[in-house]
Formats: structure tokens, C-alpha cells, sequence
């Protein structure tokens, strides 16, 4: 069920469906070392490098040469990523100070390519320089919110330091979800009881996993997170329960409340276009396709790409302008539509309910304008202040074809980008 979830919300249409929804921030693995830290939980040491020297001042001082460094971007599969250097692998294993300067240079100011960041890849600005710690065995475990119990739960699994999908695909009765009361929080003694059915060896592990289990819903309820992941947490063979890895996502809702938090916010791991588009309150997700999109609302902007697949074509963008555009608002979406040089044609499909469609027209006409656009423009207005928004492009002597049928809209759309 997990896998085929993760299949389907890999398709850009999709990806397009929660763009009316918040971006959940996300956050480095040495931010969230230090977060874990923070709340007295256990972690290989671990150090920050923003340049090449500086790694090789940290291996230096670090206190042990058995260290590892993981370069810092926000995507899964840095380990069996690859940068646009050449260099094979984000996380390798460092024995001296030289050659942690030397990986810090192959990294640093470079982009690397994962499974999960397309083929442009994600700028890598820091590494992360770590103790090597060999585990005797890996565990996987996450706080979330869960909708079949509408709560939180904790979610574990001794197999560990894999992917959760394939272990829930492959072997369900391998993961023990544990419902969370919100106010209460999770008790000592449920905590001990799920370290035992994970098979911690001796009580001693077992009370420092129900310990960290703990803490990390403190951590989930106290900064308004979204998801916490440690993939894996480790015993090792001296005794010790570590976090080794983590992933936290955290609710832009609570932007307001949790400044700290979002003080570490790091942009150049997000699209250009989506990160200048959020300034103006627009719901904007760049796609892959030619024809660009402009639209309000989330469910006539999927509808419009539906439509658009039906006949040929591909949506190079998801925009909701949203009920409360503006003529400058409008001008805004032309700009960021314009930036990408694979859109061809652009769409603009409009339901006048609460947005009014003169002031879309207004936009759209002071936009061709300013911008001197040269792509075919292809405007469907209904609604509120149609008639008025009609006579408006009719006197506006641009190139703008407007259409009444979504329909046949959307198919001139598609031509207009395949010409």
C-alpha cells in the first residue's frame, strides 16, 4: 500500500494535487543532530563544514580518525546519489584530514543526483562530518500524524536502514504502529513495551530506547512537527542506543511560533520559481511540460491539466492564483510562467466566483505589455465579471485568443505549444 502510495505521488500531476496544501519544512541532518541533541538524545558526534578547509580543520580537531562525511541536501539516497562532478556517492568513509578536504571539494558548490531530486539534482552547500559508529543491529522508527486514527502514532520496525515501503510491502507484521495520546504523550511504560517486541537486547537498551522514543514525541508536539524519522537508530555492540540518522518535517502553519525552527529554512535546496511565487501568496509547482498554466483554484487547475493530457499536451506548471488575485498579482504569475524556457504556450482558465474576471483580464493585459510576451496566449473567463473582461482584451489590440469551451481551449492551447 505504502509502495504503490510513494509510486503514484512521484507523477507530477500528483505532486501537482497537494500544491493548495503547505510545503512542510524540511531540514539538514546537522540541523536535526542538533535538534535531537537538544532534547538529550543520543547521536554519533557530529560536526558541520561549510568549505573544503573548514572540513579539514574539523577531521583534524575531531578527536578520532574514523569518521564519515554525508553530504548535506534535502533528498533521500545521498548514499547512492551521484554529483554533477563525477563523483560517485554522497556518504563516505573519511581517514584523515586531507581526504576530508578533498571529498569536501567534490562536494561542496556542487549539485548531486538522487532518486529523489530529478535530474538537475540539489546544490550541496555543507557536509557533515561524523563518528564512525558500527551498529550490531538498525531499527527504524518515526513519529507522524495518522489518519486511520486521527492522532499521532509511533511507528517502528527492527529492520532498519532500509526503505519502510519495501519492509511494509514485504513483511507487514514487521512494523508496530503505537497509537499516541496528544495530551498525555507517550507513557514509560508503552515506550518499554514496544522496545521489547523490537527485540532491543537487555534492559539497559531497552530503557534507552523507550527514553528516546519519548523524547522524540516531545520534540514532535513541542515544535509542531509534521513527521520525525530516524533511519536508522542503532545498538551497538558496546551497549549503546543511537540515532544515526534523521529526517523532521515541521508545519508552516506554526511559521509564527516556532522561529527558531524555521531560521534554518534552506532555500536553495527548493525550486527558484515555487520559492519566488510563495512571496505573493501563489500556489505554484513547476512540472515538465510546454504549456504554462495560470488558474484558481486547486480543482480547475487539475482539471485544466487533465484536460490538456487528454489532447496531447503537458502542463509545464501547477498555478492557483487563488480567489484574491490582483492585476499585480496576475503580472507576477506572467513573470514566473515566463522564466521557464520550456513553456510554449500559456493557459489561463478562470471560474469567476469569488475572483473577478476583469481583474484577471487587467493582469493579463498589463502583463503582455510590460513583459513583451511572445508565447500564444489562450484565455478561458467565466463567471463574475465576464462580459466586462471580454470587451476589455477585445480593445486591448494584443494576440490574445479567448474561448468560452474548456475544451476547445485547452486543445488550442496544446497546438499552440506543439507549433
Amino acid at each position: 500500500m505504502l509502495s504503490s502510495l510513494r509510486k503514484f505521488a512521484s507523477h507530477p500531476i500528483s505532486r501537482a494535487a497537494t500544491a493548495g496544501q503547505k510545503r512542510f519544512l524540511s531540514i539538514h541532518e546537522y540541523q536535526s543532530v542538533t535538534l535531537l541533541n537538544s532534547y538529550g538524545i543520543p547521536t554519533p558526534k557530529s560536526i558541520a563544514a561549510k568549505s573544503p578547509e573548514e572540513a579539514y580543520e574539523v577531521a583534524k580537531n575531531f578527536g578520532s580518525k574514523n569518521l564519515v562525511i554525508k553530504a548535506q541536501v534535502l533528498a533521500g539516497g545521498r548514499g547512492k546519489g551521484k554529483f554533477d562532478t563525477g563523483l560517485q556517492g554522497g556518504v563516505h568513509t573519511v581517514d584523515s584530514p586531507e581526504q576530508a578536504r578533498d571529498y569536501a571539494s567534490r562536494m561542496i558548490g556542487s549539485h548531486l543526483i538522487t532518486k529523489q531530486t530529478g535530474e538537475k539534482g540539489r546544490l550541496c552547500n555543507a557536509v557533515m562530518l561524523a563518528e564512525r559508529r558500527d551498529p550490531t543491529h538498525e531499527y527504524y522508527v518515526a513519529v507522524l500524524n495518522d489518519r486511520a486514527t486521527q492522532g499521532v502514532v509511533l511507528v517502528a520496525s527492527n529492520q532498519g536502514g532500509m526503505n519502510i515501503e519495501e519492509v511494509a510491502e514485504k513483511d507487514p507484521n514487521a512494523i508496530v504502529t503505537t497509537p499516541i495520546d496528544f495530551a498525555k504523550g507517550l507513557s514509560h511504560e508503552t515506550a518499554l513495551e514496544v522496545a521489547h517486541k523490537l527485540g532491543f537486547k537487555g534492559q539497559s537498551a531497552q530503557k534507552q530506547a523507550a527514553d528516546i522514543f519519548q523524547k522524540l514525541y516531545k520534540i514532535f508536539k513541542e515544535k509542531d512537527a509534521t513527521q520525525i524519522e530516524i533511519n536508522p537508530m542503532a545498538e551497538t555492540a558496546e551497549g549503546e542506543v543511537l540515532c544515526m540518522d534523521a529526517k523532521f518535517g515541521f508545519d508552516d502553519n506554526a511559521e509564527f511560533r516556532q522561529k527558531d525552527i524555521f531560521a534554518l529554512r534552506d532555500i536553495s535546496q527548493e525550486e527558484p520559481s515555487e520559492v519566488e511565487a510563495q512571496k505573493y501568496n501563489l500556489s505554484f509547482i513547476k512540472l515538465d511540460g510546454s504549456v504554462g498554466c495560470l488558474v484558481n483554484g486547486a480543482g480547475l487547475a487539475m482539471a485544466t491539466m487533465d484536460v490538456l493530457s487528454l489532447h496531447g499536451g503537458q502542463p509545464a506548471n501547477f498555478l492557483d492564483c487563488g480567489g484574491g488575485a490582483t492585476p499585480d498579482t496576475v503580472k507576477k504569475a506572467f513573470e514566473i510562467l515566463l522564466s521557464d524556457k520550456g513553456v510554449k504556450s500559456i493557459f489561463i482558465n478562470i471560474f469567476g466566483g469569488i475572483m473577478r474576471c476583469d481583474y484577471i483580464a487587467e493582469g493579463v493585459i498589463k502583463a503582455s505589455k510590460e513583459l513583451s510576451v511572445k508565447v500564444p496566449l489562450i484565455v478561458r473567463l467565466k463567471g463574475t465579471k465576464e462580459a466586462e473582461a471580454k470587451q476589455l482584451i477585445k480593445e486591448s489590440g494584443l494576440k490574445i485568443v479567448a474561448f468560452d469551451d474548456l475544451d476547445e481551449a485547452a486543445e488550442q492551447a496544446v497546438r499552440a505549444a506543439h507549433a
